[in-house]
């Protein structure tokens, strides 16, 4: 009866809160976990981007989830448009609670980027990843563990440690369209840029085998997002802003934000050998689920942000948590008319 309990449980609360998937507040710092497509949509050749999140600090049971991607363009022009292609590696790793419950993913993306003319560009990517659900009932305290005054770890629960251990592939496809002057230029400083992507993810809804007895399918998953970028012309300042929808079985996520840009220096057009810097704050929200401030330092070809979740759902009535947020982000830009193709 215990088993099953456990099992009941782990099912409820394993579809109740993220049977969704992976969240990060500065998702826009990766866009490759919501859109294959996005592999290579950048100014540059390649990119390198870690990001790595605490959540629910202050309620007892730690969440930690981190990933590393790089994407590149392959047989892009060092000047002019000419369609190539976008590849993209990943691999995210998401562990929770006292029982260590998470997963692991490994993602291979790849993309066809159109450039359509000076202004507009159109992407269409494939995503192919394995992943593996791993978990340990050994570091959990059960009821028969009682020893009549307090609950004793080193009592025998004689609970198996199998919880759970399995493999599954996973396959997903999006489309990205994206305007601006991108071209390497003089014109750089008013720089505009929008990016609209719709991913579907999961295409083939792989099932989820516990050890316990208990299975399920992995629902597809919708994925829209709007990134937008504006320098205002004749001034130092510009301003980021991002939506993001998904929309996973009976579960949604809304996620919307703005930043503030501050250009501190400006950068050589022509031989590249000064490179911009920016300061950038503003905010997150997650609806009816928490405020996400974040903070990002750009300068040469690195941009570090720093960003807290403030919980607005009903965990945060009961426990002030959040969740303490960072990214790093490298990508060897084509920020010069005379810039070579390497290094930092």
């Amino acid at each position: 009866m215990l088993r099953r309990g456990i099992a009941a449980a782990f099912a409820v609360v394993y579809s109740y809160s993220w049977s969704q998937d992976i969240h990060f507040s500065q998702v826009a710092t990766n866009q490759m976990l919501s859109n294959p497509a996005a592999a290579g949509v950048f100014d540059g050749w390649e990119r390198i981007t870690v990001n790595h999140k605490n959540q629910w600090v202050n309620a007892g049971t730690k969440f930690f989830t981190s990933s590393m991607a790089a994407d590149l363009n392959l047989f892009k022009p060092k000047r002019g448009n000419k369609a190539h292609i976008g590849l993209g590696f990943q691999f995210y790793n998401d562990i929770g609670g006292d029982s260590k419950f998470g997963t692991k993913q490994f993602i291979l993306n790849a993309s066809g980027i159109v450039p359509l003319n000076e202004m507009h560009e159109i992407s269409g990517g494939i995503q192919f990843g394995v992943a593996q659900r791993t978990g340990n009932l050994g570091s959990l305290v059960f009821s028969n563990q009682f020893n009549g005054t307090v609950l004793d770890p080193t009592l025998n629960s004689n609970e198996p440690n199998n919880m759970i251990s399995f493999m599954y592939p996973d396959v997903g496809v999006g489309v990205t369209y994206r305007y601006g002057n991108h071209s390497i230029g003089f014109s750089r400083d008013h720089q505009t840029d929008l990016m609209i992507g719709v991913a579907y993810l999961h295409a083939n809804r792989p099932k989820l085998a516990y050890s316990l007895g208990y299975s399920e399918k992995l629902y597809s998953k919708l994925a829209i997002q709007v990134n937008f970028l504006k320098d205002f012309s004749g001034s130092k300042l510009g301003m980021e802003g991002f939506v993001y929808q998904w929309v996973q079985g009976p579960h949604w996520e809304t996620l919307l934000g703005a930043l503030l840009r501050v250009r501190l220096s400006s950068g050589s057009k022509t031989t590249g050998l000064n490179r911009d810097a920016y300061f950038k704050i503003g905010t997150a929200c997650r609806i009816k689920d928490a405020l996400s401030p974040m903070m990002h330092i750009q300068f040469s070809n690195f941009d570090f942000g720093v960003s807290y979740d403030v919980t607005i759902s009903k965990l945060g009535q009961t426990a002030r948590s959040g969740g303490l947020e960072f990214s790093f982000i490298y990508t060897n830009r084509d920020f010069a008319l005379f810039k070579r193709r390497g290094g930092i």
